[in-house]
């Protein structure tokens, strides 16, 4: 329930996830078509937005995956896998303890943006850093 209860809110389009929010809830990091290279001005903001979060055990750290349609499913899902890889050996890489870290591959599926148009598509190939708190 839970799980549905995260999808929901990251999907819809309240003010909390415009793209403009900076805000200790999420991060995406954008590739490029084919890609699950970060670039390092998205590894230093990825670090900046951990380095934010006053007490990281106060939070799981969940990572979901995008691609656009480009390519067949098992290739988006496996081009998925690859970025979510790529963010979870960078949060490593920041000290975040692996036990605090989910991943959650969607490829192709579940897209936030139109894969009508080269914006969204571009827009759709990314991984998304959820900060959701633990309740103690």
């Amino acid at each position: 329930m839970r799980s549905l209860f995260i999808i929901l809110i990251i999907f819809s389009s309240g003010p909390l996830f415009s793209q403009q929010d900076e805000s200790l809830i999420r991060k995406s990091i954008y590739f490029g078509g084919g890609s699950y290279y970060i670039d390092p001005y998205q590894i230093l903001e990825l670090r900046k937005f951990m380095e934010s979060v006053e007490d990281i055990r106060n939070y799981e750290v969940i990572l979901f995956s995008h691609t656009d349609p480009i390519g067949g499913k098992e290739y988006n899902e496996w081009l998925s896998q690859k970025r979510s890889e790529a963010v979870y050996n960078q949060l490593l890489n920041m000290q975040i303890p692996e036990e605090l870290i989910k991943i959650r591959d969607f490829g192709r599926d579940n897209p936030l943006y139109t894969n009508n148009s080269g914006r969204g598509r571009q827009m759709n190939r990314r991984v998304d850093v959820i900060l959701w708190p633990v309740v103690f």
